[in-house]
């Protein structure tokens, strides 16, 4: 019995993880949302160092949309709620989307 056990055991395939899948959170530029905002969002909600921010918030600006962070997908969806909620509450229309790598 005991060899019989050992066998079955041994015969199973065993369960290979994988990394989840990645996501791009991207900010859209607009006409109204102000420069500060964009750097207060991009230091507050993706910890991006002052510098980083600045040069990500010019992306945006000159390029029309700009790439703040990679995420598996809940994080990146609860990184672009938070934007669009402090963005909602400064009346400002910054829009943020998710999008597969």
């Amino acid at each position: 019995m005991a060899v019989q056990n050992r066998l079955r055991f041994a015969t199973r395939k065993s369960e290979k993880l994988k990394e989840p899948e990645e996501f791009r959170v991207i900010l859209l530029n607009d006409h109204f949302t102000t420069m500060e905002f964009v750097i207060n969002i991009l230091i507050s909600i993706f910890h991006k160092s002052e510098t980083d921010a600045r040069r990500i918030m010019l992306d945006i600006h000159h390029k029309g949309k700009g790439i703040v962070g990679q995420y598996p997908w809940d994080i990146a969806q609860t990184k672009a709620e938070q934007v669009h909620s402090l963005a909602r509450k400064q009346e400002f229309p910054l829009r943020c989307v998710v999008e597969p790598v």
